[in-house]
């Protein structure tokens, strides 16, 4: 009996002093839960379509003459040069454009987006006809030559390769600014007459320049994600593509009346140089593929 109640003494007071420890030593809270951060919706490779429409932003085309013979004793192919020279107003050359894109996008500190975009549209515009007409003084016969010229130029088609830097003003709105390489084909083509004051010696000639240009552009935009693999988006761009010229128009003067024996009156060089630059608005769609976001992490218990 002694012995059992021995052992109660000692098991109460061990139980009486665990509980006075206890109480002594701080609570202990668990952490919040702290989700992980949502995946990149932006970071990935991205195919889509765009249309919208083109015009030029330099209207006018410059032609100028260079004489290379004159009949002896006369001024004709230098009269016949400066009916030649002149400021064309071309007018707007625009038109619809449509196309498709395909993209590479990274999104890194949570707000920014870069990449890389490249892309080509069809332009459906016939292009843009103008018409001079020019008047010289040959200094030593007082024959007036005058000169029509029709010119016409166009788009075919225009691609860009350009990078992409934007920010998220919300998950799914990127504002961005975009720039880079440009690429386009134009055509310039002319044609030449002309004839003096008693039309004895018509001449006549045309020039063709058909090529692609390499230029660069800058422009800027908004993309929506309205789905997770689906985005819209506007867009504005400046293209550059430089200076075209036509050079071998070469025009020559007949002589139909037999007045100067069947030789050539009067030889002349017209050149022709139009500037290749313009706007572009046009919106798009895009499929995302999000290759680079991680999946998400499900949690199992």
């Amino acid at each position: 009996m002694r012995t059992t109640s021995v052992r109660a003494v000692i098991l109460s007071l061990a139980l009486s002093g665990g509980a006075a420890i206890a109480a002594d030593l701080p609570s202990v809270k668990a952490p919040p839960y702290m989700p992980p951060p949502p995946p990149p919706l932006w970071t990935g490779l991205y195919v889509g379509l765009n249309a919208g429409g083109a015009w030029s932003a330099s209207n006018n085309v410059q032609i100028s003459g260079a004489d290379l013979w004159d009949n002896p004793g006369t001024g004709w192919g230098l009269a016949s040069a400066l009916s030649a020279t002149s400021w064309l107003g071309g007018g707007n050359n625009g038109g619809f454009i449509g196309g498709g894109q395909i993209g590479y996008n990274y999104q890194f500190t949570g707000a920014f987006v870069a990449g890389i975009e490249a892309d080509i549209q069809g332009v459906t515009s016939n292009g843009t006809a103008v018409d001079s007409v020019g008047a010289g003084v040959d200094p030593i016969s007082g024959f007036t030559f005058v000169t029509q010229a029709q010119v016409r130029r166009s788009l075919d088609y225009l691609g860009t390769v350009r990078g992409r830097i934007g920010f998220l003003f919300t998950p799914t709105l990127l504002a961005y600014a975009t720039g880079g390489l440009a690429y386009g084909g134009v055509n310039l083509t002319t044609y030449h007459s002309t004839i003096d004051t008693f039309g004895l010696f018509p001449g006549s000639g045309v020039g063709a320049y058909s090529d692609t240009r390499v230029g660069w552009t800058v422009g800027g935009g908004l993309e929506w994600m309205f789905n997770p693999n689906w985005s819209a988006k506007v867009e504005y761009l400046y293209y550059d593509l430089g200076h075209a010229t036509v050079n071998k128009s070469f025009v020559a003067g007949a002589d139909p009346t037999g007045a100067l024996g069947g030789a050539i009156p009067y030889a002349y060089a017209p050149y022709t140089t139009a500037r290749f630059d313009g706007h572009v608005v046009r919106a798009g769609v895009n499929y995302h593929f999000n290759l680079g976001a991680p999946a998400p992490v499900v949690a199992k218990y």
